[in-house]
């Protein structure tokens, strides 16, 4: 064992340029990995440290008990707690402090005249809480608000807008309010909550715009006097509360705010990571295996040789491992470093790109470095396992040929198996996504589709190469014909080599059939759903935004020019003890407005304890007309409701609808998500769109689309995920691109004493030049097809498991020009991967090339 690691680190210090495509594949997956892992770990503590610093003067929060969530959210909607209960808590023993903590939605308009937030985090406003040590913000510039319409901005909220000291702008609560800023403060030593905004109002102003009645509030916070513990005050508390109020500890708030901090963002952004992660180094695998097998072929005499001499199949075996791990542990170790260096990089930029995340040191944990260093080891290890023990096979007698004929293209073995796997796929696709619609046996095929794939490629290279390369040879001659049989001579070098490129790329392919596809259901509910001419909306997704106002509705219905404007709000409750969302709208407006299909019963009989819901609901529910059902609203009351109408379409009108009035009693902050409109004969697209601009401008101007508009609109933040997908993705491309340029410069060495020959018979530089870079192209372009067609197969299995798994009508669409860009994309890179090898081939002597054995 020990002459076999001489051996192998003697061989490594001598031939260290082949493996360095190897080093950089494993350091790329290594330090993405890595970096991904220290990122969520420095976020995670920084909320804690901002959260912990933010609250530390809480001891506790008093607050509705239940709450009711909807499908879909993570945190539910709670009761509201009665301001005077405040006065109550104050008089409790060791309670030195206890002010109400009134909380709503209000959106800054900047001085720009944009809404400031609202992508996605959400926008706050609430009561000034003069009380310094219960206010999680702090006074930074300026003073506290004290008179009407006065407030305090969150620096950050401030500085994105463009807003300073002294300025006048509007507060969309969503009625707008005309606003003073007279202070900026900070959330636990940052300028905000990330992108959270907050607006602090006089107590007045709060009660006012954002709640429904006076005298309510989201919780009340409470201080201890000295020498009364956290746990100890809730105790004291709990018997003044009460029934549906409850009373946590200040540490249990501020953990909580750090759980939903790491469930809606952190877990999600760290897994996005983690995907993109596992891509690259499934990419990595492949190339990592290509560059292992291209070695020990070209030591089939060496290995032999030392058979012949003695040496075990286990020694041979060993030493190509040795070398595999020597390659693994140190590009393993240098990715850590480079993980750590790509941490301390995206903590540098989120802030510079509009994404500030709390300041702090890097936290880097035992976790961080053992896991990503053990994952690169076992990655190289075992891409290399299989040509390691290709390796140890080596006859002794095979020191006296000269070259292996790789027969694997017409592999009737590897063709059945193959097929048989491919057939498996797309049974189990079809069962998964038509059948019985199962994400799960949709999955299992995607895999088996995938597995197939790799499989199939050596004996689909000759047949793809043939094809993709008939052109080289009336356009290229000689040249494109040579190029063309060297990427024949090996199918599965071939093969393995463009599988790398073809992952990369069906990704790629995967999200952009499926971008498309959201898109064009977007388009197609807009479509079918939307009958009006224009819609009014914020630009806004998520819990961001503060809404239209209920009142814009009903002015632009005023307008000559409009038939119908009908507001769509949002609304909570329990329908039979299930939490579900309400549409809050004007039932027979919205019938003339949208396309709610065929509908059972009256629309215009709801009152205010009628309920109209869509049929897929009603069966799941088993309700039908003139049937009661029980909802329970967060203000802890519970009112029967009768079924009088029954719909066949939700989409854009929801699943759920009741009326204005019958909203009303149980409403907290009242808000309209969209309002459409249908203008009147005769009245121009134009025109209507100008009137009902007038009329919005004085409710915050909120955007006027036309139906067209607001389908593109809806799906913008399909284009914002694909750019980040094609960014994080492009790491996976370059480990591929680095596979294929090592491949051929392995196979260049390879080849001297041949292209030696090829320039002693007249072949010139750029000839040659031309033939590795074509074999490039030609190699990139078989992995890029095979790409497509798999990344167009598994678009389309997600759109229809989507489709079978969730009431949404998904629409399946290819396209066809962003395809073709990826397609370019990628003949441009095979073509970008061959210039070095091409230029180390062309630089070669003659003479000693053709002496070389």
């Amino acid at each position: 064992m020990n002459a076999a690691v001489r051996l192998s680190l003697s061989s490594l210090r001598a031939h260290r340029r082949r493996f360095a495509g190897t080093f950089l594949a494993v350091f790329l997956g290594v330090s993405f990995l890595a970096g991904t892992l220290v990122m969520g770990d420095t976020l995670r503590a920084g909320f804690d440290t901002m959260f912990g610093d933010a609250t530390a003067g809480t001891d506790a929060v008093v607050r509705g008990a239940d709450t009711i969530t909807t499908p879909g959210e993570s945190q539910g909607v709670r009761r509201p707690v009665d301001t005077a209960l405040a006065a109550t808590l104050a008089r409790v023993p060791g309670v030195a402090a206890a002010v109400p903590d009134i909380q709503g939605a209000g959106q800054l308009v900047g001085g720009d005249g944009r809404p400031v937030g609202g992508q996605g985090p959400p926008t706050l406003a609430g009561n000034w809480i003069t009380d310094p040590r219960l206010n999680p913000y702090r006074l930074a510039e300026g003073r506290a608000p004290e008179h009407p319409g006065e407030v305090v901005v969150n620096r950050g909220a401030a500085e994105k807008g463009g807003l300073r000291l002294g300025d006048t702008t509007v507060l969309r609560t969503p009625d707008p309010v005309r606003v003073t800023v007279v202070g900026l403060a900070t959330f636990g030593g940052e300028d905000g909550m990330g992108q959270v905004t907050f607006t602090g109002m006089t107590r007045a102003d709060a009660e006012k715009y954002l709640t429904a009645r006076p005298g309510e509030a989201a919780g009340i916070l409470v201080r201890a006097a000295p020498g009364i513990g956290q746990r100890e005050l809730v105790d004291r508390l709990a018997p003044v509360l009460p029934r549906g109020v409850e009373a946590i500890t200040g540490q249990e708030s501020a953990q909580e705010n750090t759980d939903m901090i790491s469930s809606q963002f952190l877990t999600l952004f760290t897994t996005f990571l983690l995907v993109f992660s596992g891509v690259a180094l499934l990419v990595a695998t492949f190339s990592i295996h290509n560059t292992f097998a291209i070695v020990v072929a070209q030591r089939t005499r060496e290995n032999a040789l030392l058979r012949a001499l003695g040496a075990s199949r286990r020694q041979v075996t060993a030493a190509a491992l040795v070398e595999a791990g020597a390659v693994a542990v140190t590009a393993s170790a240098a990715g850590l470093a480079g993980g750590v260096g790509i941490a301390a990089g995206l903590q540098a930029l989120f802030p510079a790109i509009g994404f500030p995340f709390p300041d702090g040191d890097l936290v880097v944990t035992a976790l961080s470095l053992t896991l990503p260093l053990a994952v690169g080891v076992l990655v190289c290890l075992g891409s290399a396992l299989l040509p390691a023990v290709r390796a140890g096979r080596t006859a002794p007698l095979a020191a006296l040929r000269d070259t292996a004929v790789d027969t694997s293209g017409a592999s009737r073995t590897r063709a059945v198996t193959g097929t048989a796997l491919a057939a498996l796929a797309v049974a189990a696709t079809l069962t998964g996504v038509l059948v019985s619609p199962s994400l799960w046996l949709a999955g299992t095929g995607a895999v088996l589709a995938l597995v197939a794939f790799v499989v199939l490629g050596p004996v689909a290279s000759r047949t793809a190469v043939r094809v993709l390369g008939a052109p080289l040879d009336r356009l290229r001659g000689v040249t494109g014909a040579l190029a063309r049989r060297n990427a024949l001579r090996s199918p599965r070098r071939t093969a393995a080599t463009a599988s790398a490129l073809m992952i990369g790329v069906a990704v790629v392919a995967l999200f952009t059939v499926f971008g498309a596809s959201l898109k064009a259901t977007m388009d197609q509910t807009v479509a079918r759903s939307f009958a009006g001419d224009v819609a009014v909306s914020t630009p806004s997704f998520g819990a961001g935004g503060s809404g239209l106002s209920p009142r814009l509705a009903p002015a632009i219905a005023a307008l000559p020019e409009v038939d119908t404007a009908v507001g769509l709000g949002r609304g909570v409750a329990e329908v039979n003890g299930r939490g579900r969302a309400l549409t809050v709208t004007d039932p027979v407006a919205l019938g003339r407005t949208f396309d709610l299909g065929t509908v059972d019963g009256s629309l215009g009989r709801l009152g205010t304890d009628g309920l109209a819901l869509t049929r897929t609901e009603a069966d799941r529910l088993h309700l039908g007309l003139g049937d009661t059902a029980r909802l329970a609203f967060t203000d802890g009351t519970r009112v029967p409701f009768t079924v009088r109408a029954v719909y066949g379409r939700s989409e854009l009108a929801g699943d759920y609808v009741i009326t204005r009035a019958a909203w009303a009693p149980h409403r907290t902050q009242d808000a309209d998500t969209l309002v459409a409109v249908s203008f009147r004969a005769g009245v121009s697209t134009a025109d209507g769109r100008a009137a009902v601009e007038k009329v919005a401008d004085r409710y915050g101007n909120p955007e006027v689309q036309t139906r067209d508009e607001y389908a593109r609109s809806s799906a913008g933040g399909i284009d914002m995920m694909l750019t980040l997908v094609y960014a994080l993705l492009a790491l996976a491309v370059l480990i591929a691109l680095l596979g294929i340029a090592n491949t051929l410069t392995l196979a260049v060495h390879e080849r001297t004493r041949e292209l030696g020959l090829l320039r002693a018979v007249g072949q010139t530089r750029a000839q040659l030049r031309a033939m590795v870079r074509w074999e490039s192209v030609l190699v990139a372009a078989f992995g890029m097809t095979g790409g497509l067609v798999l990344g167009a197969f598994l678009g389309w299995v997600l759109v229809e498991a989507s489709d079978g798994t969730s009431d949404t009508a998904f629409a399946f669409a290819v396209p066809p020009v962003q395809l073709a860009v990826v397609a370019l994309v990628g003949l441009a890179a095979g073509a970008l991967a061959g210039l070095r090898p091409a230029r180390r081939a062309a630089r070669l002597d003659v003479l000693r090339a053709v002496a070389t054995e």
